[in-house]
Formats: C-alpha cells, sequence, structure tokens
C-alpha cells in the first residue's frame, strides 16, 4: 500500500480521480462470466477503483455437468444458460451498460458442442462471446485479486467447476500460470472409488508443485467452492466476522477444516451454513483437492478473495492512474462525495486530528484517513442507531484492501464517533476479535473524531489546534481568537471524553484579544 507521508493535502494519495472521465468511463460495465457450474452478470460501477456491484445475478446452470461423460454441454445446463443469457441481454440494454464484456471458459472451451452453442447465442441476443484458454482465465482471475490487494504476492488458484487454474502474482504482475482439470464437477466424472479419485488428483497437483514450487508466503483461494470451504471453516472454528474477502486460513485449520466436511453430509453441512445444495454437493470433491494442494504446496497462509475472475475483466478496462490507486481510500472518498453532508470535510478531519497518531504505522495512519472520511456518511440513519449503522457498513461494506482487523479497528472507531461506550452493543463478540490494546486504540480515534467533528463544521484547523505530548501524556487544545465561541458545552464534554481515553491530562490555551 502507499505511504502516508504528507506532501500535501492529499498525501502520498493524491487528489481523488473517481470523476474523471476516464473513471466515470467505468461506471457501467457490463461482464458476463459463464462458467461450468454457473452464468453471472455483474454491471460494475467501477469508478472507485474498488468495484461496486451496480446488478449482480447468477444462474446455477451447469453447463459443465457430466462433460467427463459426454464430452458435450449439459443439455438442462444449455436451456438454462440460454434463458439467463436472454435475460442478461434485456437487462444490459435497460440499465444502458457499456462496455459489455462476455467470456466463457473450461466448459465451453473444451465441449464438443461448445462452438455452435457460441454462435446460438451470439445470434439470439447480439452478445458477442470471447471463449478463453486455460492460461487467460488464470491471468484475469490474478488481476481480480489486484483490484482487492495492489500488492498481493504468492500464488492465486481459481477453481471452476471443470477446471482449476494457478498463478504467480508479485509486484503488480501476473507470471507464470497453469491449468489442470481439477474441477469438482469433472473429477465427479472419475471412475474406480476413492483411492483412484486421489491418484488422479495427486498427479495433477504434482504437476504444480514440479512448476511452481513449494513454501509460498500466501495462497488467495478464488471460486465459489473455496469461498464455501472458507464458510464451513469459520463455522467450525466459531469466528464472528462473516465475511469472506481477507479471511485467513492457516494450513492446519484447512486440514482440520476438510476432515470435519468429510465427517458430515451435504444436507448437515447446508443446514450450519445456508449455502445451497448446488453449491455444496461439489465441496466434499473440491475440499479433496484443497487439502492436497496445500500439502504440495506448503503456502504459510490462505486466504479468500472474493474478487476473481469478473473483477480482473474490470481491471483490464481500468487506466494505469485508477490501478494505482489504494482501493480502499479512492472508495472511502467515493462514499464521503456520495453520502456526506459535508463531502471533503474528512480530510480537514484527518489532519485536526492527525497529532494524536503521527507515532503510528503507516499501514494503521490508512486507516485513520479511511475513518475520517467515512466518519459521516450514515448521518441519515436514526440518532440512537447511527453507532450500529457505522459499524455495520464499515464492517459488511464492500471494501477492498484491508485485513478483518484492519475492518474491525474501522468499524470500532466509527462506533465510538456517534457513541461513548460500547458495553452492551450486539458487536461485543466480533470486537473480541481485536486486541486490547487496538480496541483501546479504535476508542481514541472514535473520540477524536467525535470531537472534531464537534468542535467546527468547516476547517477545525482554521479554529484551533491538537498538540500531543505522549511522553508526558498532556494534550493541548489552542483555540483561535475568532473561534472561542466555538468551544462552548458540548464541544467541552467531547474534548473530555478524548483526554479520559487518552489516560492524559489537559490543557485549553485560548488566544486573548489585544
Amino acid at each position: 500500500m502507499p505511504d502516508t507521508s504528507h506532501t500535501d493535502e492529499y498525501g502520498a494519495f493524491g487528489a481523488p480521480i473517481f470523476d474523471d472521465p476516464s473513471a466515470r468511463a467505468l461506471s457501467r460495465v457490463a461482464v458476463i462470466d459463464i462458467g461450468s457450474n454457473s452464468v453471472r452478470l455483474v454491471i460494475f460501477d467501477g469508478a472507485a477503483r474498488s468495484p461496486a456491484y451496480f446488478f449482480n445475478e447468477k444462474v446455477m446452470a451447469g453447463l459443465g455437468a457430466g462433460f467427463a461423460q459426454t464430452g458435450r454441454l449439459n443439455a438442462e445446463g444449455k436451456k438454462r444458460a440460454m434463458s439467463a443469457m436472454l435475460r442478461f441481454a434485456r437487462l444490459i440494454e435497460g440499465m444502458n451498460a457499456s462496455p459489455v464484456i462476455a467470456i466463457a471458459t473450461a466448459a465451453m472451451r473444451e465441449a464438443e458442442d461448445g462452438p455452435s452453442f457460441r454462435e446460438e447465442i451470439e445470434a439470439l441476443t447480439g452478445i458477442t462471446i470471447n471463449i478463453i484458454d486455460g492460461e487467460e482465465e488464470a491471468r484475469l482471475s490474478a488481476q481480480g485479486v489486484f483490484v482487492g490487494w495492489p500488492d498481493a504476492k504468492g500464488l492465486v488458484c481459481d477453481i471452476g467447476g471443470s477446471s482449476m487454474e494457478l498463478a504467480e502474482v508479485g509486484d503488480g504482475r501476473v507470471g507464470q500460470r497453469m491449468t489442470t482439470p481439477l474441477g469438482p464437477l469433472r473429477l465427479q466424472g472419475v471412475t474406480g472409488g476413492k483411492k483412484a479419485l486421489q491418484a488422479h488428483i495427486s498427479d495433477h497437483v504434482a504437476a504444480l508443485g514440479k512448476r511452481f514450487g513449494p513454501d509460498h508466503d500466501r495462497l488467495f483461494l478464488v471460486g465459489g467452492s473455496w469461498r464455501a470451504i472458507a464458510r464451513i471453516d469459520m463455522e467450525r472454528r466459531g469466528y464472528p466476522l462473516h465475511v469472506l474477502h481477507e479471511y485467513r486460513m492457516s494450513p492446519k485449520q484447512v486440514r482440520e477444516t476438510v476432515k470435519y466436511i468429510h465427517d458430515r453430509s451435504v444436507d448437515e453441512l447446508r443446514d450450519s451454513t445456508g449455502i445451497g445444495e448446488s453449491r455444496m454437493s461439489l465441496v466434499h470433491l473440491a475440499s479433496t483437492v484443497l487439502k492436497t494442494l496445500v500439502k504440495q504446496l506448503k503456502p504459510k497462509e490462505i486466504a479468500i478473495s472474493s474478487y476473481g475472475i469478473r473483477e480482473g475483466v474490470l481491471y483490464e478496462q481500468m487506466p494505469d492512474t485508477l490501478r494505482e490507486r489504494d482501493p480502499l481510500i479512492e472508495a472511502c472518498r467515493f462514499i464521503e462525495a456520495k453520502d456526506a453532508r459535508q463531502p471533503g470535510f474528512g480530510r480537514a478531519l484527518y489532519h485536526f486530528i492527525l497529532p494524536l497518531f503521527k507515532s503510528w504505522p503507516a499501514n494503521r495512519l490508512r486507516i485513520v484517513r479511511a475513518a475520517c472520511l467515512l466518519h459521516d456518511v450514515n448521518w441519515r440513519a436514526h440518532p440512537d442507531y447511527r453507532h450500529e449503522a457505522c459499524f455495520d457498513s464499515a464492517t459488511r461494506a464492500n471494501l477492498g484492501g484491508m485485513t478483518h482487523q484492519e475492518r474491525l479497528f474501522l468499524g470500532l472507531s466509527l462506533l465510538h464517533r456517534y457513541k461513548g461506550g460500547r458495553e452492551g452493543t450486539r458487536f461485543e463478540e466480533l470486537i473480541g476479535v481485536l486486541t486490547d490494546r487496538e480496541t483501546k486504540e479504535a476508542e481514541i480515534l472514535g473520540r477524536a473524531m467525535r470531537f472534531g467533528a464537534m468542535f467546527s463544521a468547516q476547517e477545525p484547523l482554521s479554529h484551533g489546534e491538537l498538540r500531543w505530548f505522549p511522553k508526558r501524556l498532556h494534550l493541548e487544545l489552542r483555540i483561535k481568537d475568532a473561534a472561542q465561541d466555538l468551544f462552548g458545552e458540548v464541544a467541552q464534554s467531547r474534548f473530555n471524553a478524548l483526554v479520559s481515553s487518552l489516560g492524559a491530562t489537559s490543557e485549553i490555551a485560548r488566544s486573548r484579544k489585544p
């Protein structure tokens, strides 16, 4: 992520560019993904760097079902896929989306009747379909990971219904990549029992190991089957934040969850997670692949990416100036411009409270900046529940560039922007993911924003400044002469609450009239 040194009022992040014509051109990008298991239309608003899902619809058509036995697309799957494509064409027209990019993967590229089915769809819908090969599929999926992690380094593994791809990423580039026939729909056609299935999987995974080698820092998992396994892992561990993007697992946790899956039926797993039958029916096979893959590649950790091939297609459309932006900060700026009472105040608030946090590392200062940008975007919520709306929106929002701990830290700081205490809230279990120090620092940040936003409705630095002396635990507020009336009873109360959170002494320095 970018450094947070402050060379100007925007810092290293630069001025917002989501209103630039090159960014606004991405405000209605339609991507159709015709896969072996599902057919999906996503219409993105990609102008804010983090993709916003203007429209998202999936049909579990099952084009690749039975392919291993017949070599052809599934007949019922073709009917469902065609019906979906006809609907998608009408929706795209009605939403005035452009450009329209349709890609088809393993089932369409390998089935005997894939080319003729493509021609049929194109003739009836007017949508051009690009059937991509396995390496291109791997490249686009890896690019999707960059949408959420610009500095991603390691391996990206995308599993579909009929194939599984692996790609190497680092330094903002996609390196070598490889495709395998390890999609769970195709694995259903492997004969010879469990031993033959395991041998088949092991042979292909060994080839991946020979190509990519072991001991990578991180394995990013892309695809519905991997996300289903992660959701089961959350259930098994009692993990409270049910956000799949950036969810982390260790190799040991993967092994334990695979055993948990194989000890339970599809119905039992569905009952505990709410995952649909068509997806869950593939999880036992996919989990066997994952266990073998982790054993072979020996990653230090495994991370789930909700961004994959469709987001990779969007990333392909982005100009370099947008790709280079921090996805979290640019998205928060966009949200502030759209929803805040006073767009632009977040930047002023950040610089006003910055003296309290100058010793914090760069990655934490990013979250401080994000919090200031979002501090007021939920102002329309009822005052009694505004703190809850803030926490919910931060922790559940479709924002990239954050770990789960950072997401919860952001949510807790925004909760304290509107509420002094957190006891008795419905978020206590979630907050428990943070350390005691992180919890305290989020409270301090929240109370600093609460005071700064209350002290001045415009540019707080034009009315006063904070001076923090960490060795003495002493906070000084210098109020300019023209701003004396702003420091009223409520502002004084907010300032005292901040001082209390810091465990500090304080001083109010007032300018005197000549």
